[in-house]
């Protein structure tokens, strides 16, 4: 079987992807925008009813309901936490699996900046959050919340502050992202697991082999068989101590990711287009509407600017993951064969590093984890992801904006189509026969499009 043309030659990082990539990344990209947009309202509306009807919203948000005997007794907020969020890992599940099978990440060559990059982009938090905290002898146990980056969020600020970004941009941060979110996923199921269940814990892995079983070798369809099982599933994991949203990214890795012959799509692909505007629209924000409600009052943020946990999180956020990511690409670049596109200029990497320090959804999921028995840590936390999140976003706006005009003349020349047969010349580059034809058929030489 020959090699596509992505990995026959090594691409520049940065490079923009071929022309069904493109599709992709833009369909995703607006779902993403209008989820973040979604996303974004319902923390507003949190905010709003925790300081101006907090009896209200703290009796919704602590109001038990379920089955005891089961161990599924849970406050709402906790059914937002580790119910509905499941549905947010189980799309990342899918995104991770697609990308190891069929995106950059199965070409380590292509894979390497962005995984570099994300790996740097965790670690520098953590260790601001840990150079705050060990001298003023605050809680450590916090490490991890500045290590993620909300990739609604992310992708959505990318969108709507310029529409004429370049694809392999915006390619980069969405590998960047979901990379962060698996190194997010392994750091929640070894390092915040205080209890174990071996029995639950092998009931869920039976669970995940009975999925497996039925999807891949039985080939099984109907929404009704898997439904009930991954609901089982999910009981299992909550009950044997580790996080519940694991079992989500659990099973959508488990799901086949490659289109067999007739087949349109795959099934991740199908399952993913179902299921995700159900994480996006519903299951994310009404997460961050039971996570984001806490005290904005001058005399609450002041206390939480005093706090090193909070100042730990806000640096981390901030600038560790600026010179996390910006510091592991410009290393990995220098000292190895990997190359940053010509289009592109080290401010726009900079850029790129800001939007990742939107650590929404995944952080305060650890949050809540880390300070379980600390509501008032937890809270002045909670403020600080808020803050550092807005602080990076807003330094994104400002410095993606001044490069608009950049991005605008490569957006253009991306969309080049010089011999008007709708096609733009970047996509006869990628495919030399179909562009030779096509220009024998014009009746005029070969040529060379793009950027």
């Amino acid at each position: 079987m020959p090699l596509s043309p992505d990995r026959a030659e090594p691409r520049d990082a940065f490079s923009s992807p071929r022309a069904h990539e493109r599709r992709f990344l833009a369909d995703l990209l607006r779902m993403e925008t209008v989820g973040g947009m979604v996303l974004l309202g319902a923390a507003v509306v949190a905010l709003i009813l925790a300081n101006a009807f907090t009896g209200f919203y703290d009796t919704v948000r602590d109001f038990h309901f379920g089955i005891e005997a089961l161990g599924l007794d849970l406050s709402v907020g906790h059914w937002a936490s580790d119910g509905l969020l499941t549905i947010f890992f189980f799309v990342a599940g899918i995104e991770l699996k697609r990308e190891f099978v069929a995106g950059d990440l199965r070409d380590p060559r292509a894979a390497a900046l962005p995984v570099v990059a994300a790996i740097c982009g965790m670690l520098v938090p953590a260790l601001f959050y840990f150079a705050v905290n060990v001298p003023a002898g605050g809680q450590t146990n916090g490490w991890a919340i500045p290590m993620a980056t909300d990739i609604a969020f992310a992708l959505g600020v990318l969108a709507v502050v310029g529409t004429n970004l370049p694809s392999g941009l915006r390619a980069f941060l969405l590998t960047l992202a979901i990379v962060d979110d698996l190194g997010a996923i392994i750091v929640i199921a070894v390092f915040y697991t205080t209890s174990l269940n071996l029995w639950a814990l092998a009931g869920a892995v039976v669970g995940l082999g009975v999925f497996h079983v039925l999807h891949k070798r039985m080939e099984v369809r109907g929404w009704y068989v898997y439904v009930p099982l991954a609901v089982v599933i999910w009981a299992l994991m909550y009950n044997s101590g580790v996080h519940a949203t694991i079992a989500g990214v659990a099973m959508g890795m488990l799901l086949r990711a490659t289109a067999r012959e007739g087949e349109k799509d795959s099934p991740a692909e199908h399952i993913e287009h179902q299921v995700r505007p159900i994480s996006a629209g519903f299951a994310v924000p009404v997460f961050a509407l039971f996570a984001a409600g806490i005290s904005v009052s001058a005399s609450d943020l002041a206390e939480a600017a005093s706090q090193p946990e909070a100042i730990g999180v806000v640096l981390g956020l901030v600038a560790g993951k600026i010179i996390g990511i910006f510091g592991g690409t410009y290393l990995t670049v220098k000292f190895t064969k990997a190359r940053l596109s010509s289009d592109l200029a080290w401010a726009d990497v900079i850029g790129v590093s800001m939007l990742a320090g939107i650590g929404f959804t995944v952080s305060l999921l650890i949050t809540e984890r880390a300070f379980l028995t600390d509501v008032t840590t937890m809270e002045h936390v909670k403020a600080a992801v808020l803050i550092g999140s807005l602080i990076s976003a807003l330094a994104a706006c400002v410095l993606l904006k001044i490069r608009d005009k950049k991005y605008q003349a490569m957006w253009e020349a991306e969309n080049v189509d010089s011999d008007g047969d709708g096609i733009p010349d970047i996509d006869h580059e990628e495919d030399p026969k179909r562009a030779g034809s096509t220009t024998r058929e014009a009746g005029g030489p070969a040529s060379g499009g793009g950027h």
